[in-house]
């Protein structure tokens, strides 16, 4: 397996040469095309009979703004991205998110930004996170406050023997087969022959994928914060993990370990559901 189209999120508010620098990056490593994605929406006018007027107003100014950011972001992107790699640019007035998912079965991954960078708060500005890594159907890479670093050398695997952790390996096997050293690790205070069964058939199954990995047990209560730390205290340059969430009341709540992982910016993360 081998990434060969890689879905670029760009917030239209904010920095975004980091992560456009990091999309290319990736790109030339995999040989992939890289697709460039920018959108904005403008919020539902409250409208009053008197006021019909100064809405169609203010929401053709608000038009007129996204599409200036747009162009803007398109010429940076062709800017920073240049002739080394393929690229292809898409950018819409419409739901960021919305967009991201339904664009991302053009991709094998999808880049974006931390939280802190991406995350504004104005879902018809910026993509909620939530939303994407558990309904995009893609592997997410959530870069690290350090965008810009792309070393894969030591990569940790956050395992346990579920639906999405597995997914998650399968899905991040280029990233695996790049690194020279890979640890998996299991958070368990109960630890059992099953655990470690688990444990050494997944080592077992990235053997046969050329990826030389090792197994590890650690006893702590807060899953999250367990991997985050073992992660700082090996050096990781990238974690692999699943994404588990649900749906409340329309929006999307991530599971305790999966939130704490992708809180903390210090780490590149990949992430899949």
């Amino acid at each position: 397996m081998s990434y060969k189209s890689i879905l670029l999120n760009l917030n239209i508010d904010g920095m975004v040469a980091p992560v456009i620098e990091l999309g290319v990056d990736l790109s030339r490593r995999f040989d992939a095309r890289l697709i460039g994605l920018s959108a904005a929406d403008v919020p539902p006018p409250v409208v009053m009979d008197a006021g019909v007027g100064f809405e169609s107003e203010s929401v053709i100014r608000q038009l007129k703004n996204i599409e200036r950011r747009l162009e803007d972001r398109r010429a940076e992107f062709k800017d920073l991205t240049g002739t080394t790699v393929e690229t292809e640019w898409r950018g819409a007035v419409g739901s960021p998110t919305g967009l991201l998912i339904d664009s991302a079965c053009m991709a094998d991954l999808i880049v974006t930004a931390p939280p802190e960078v991406v995350s504004s708060g104005d879902v018809h500005r910026s993509a909620d996170l939530g939303n994407l890594i558990l309904q995009a159907g893609r592997p997410v890479f959530v870069a690290s406050t350090n965008q810009q670093s792309s070393r894969f050398n030591k990569v940790l695997v956050g395992w346990k023997d579920t639906r999405e952790a597995r997914r998650a390996i399968v899905d991040a096997m280029p990233f695996l087969q790049l690194a020279q050293e890979v640890h998996v690790i299991t958070i368990d205070d109960d630890a059992t022959n099953e655990t470690w069964t688990s444990l050494n058939d997944i080592v077992a199954f990235l053997s046969l994928h050329d990826v030389k990995a090792k197994a590890d047990v650690f006893s702590e209560k807060s899953d999250g914060r367990s991997i985050a730390d073992v992660a700082d205290a090996m050096n990781a340059d990238l974690t692999i993990s699943g994404a588990y969430g649900h749906s409340r009341f329309r929006e999307w709540i991530f599971g305790g370990a999966t939130r704490s992982l992708l809180e903390n910016d210090r780490l590149n993360r990949v992430m899949s559901n």
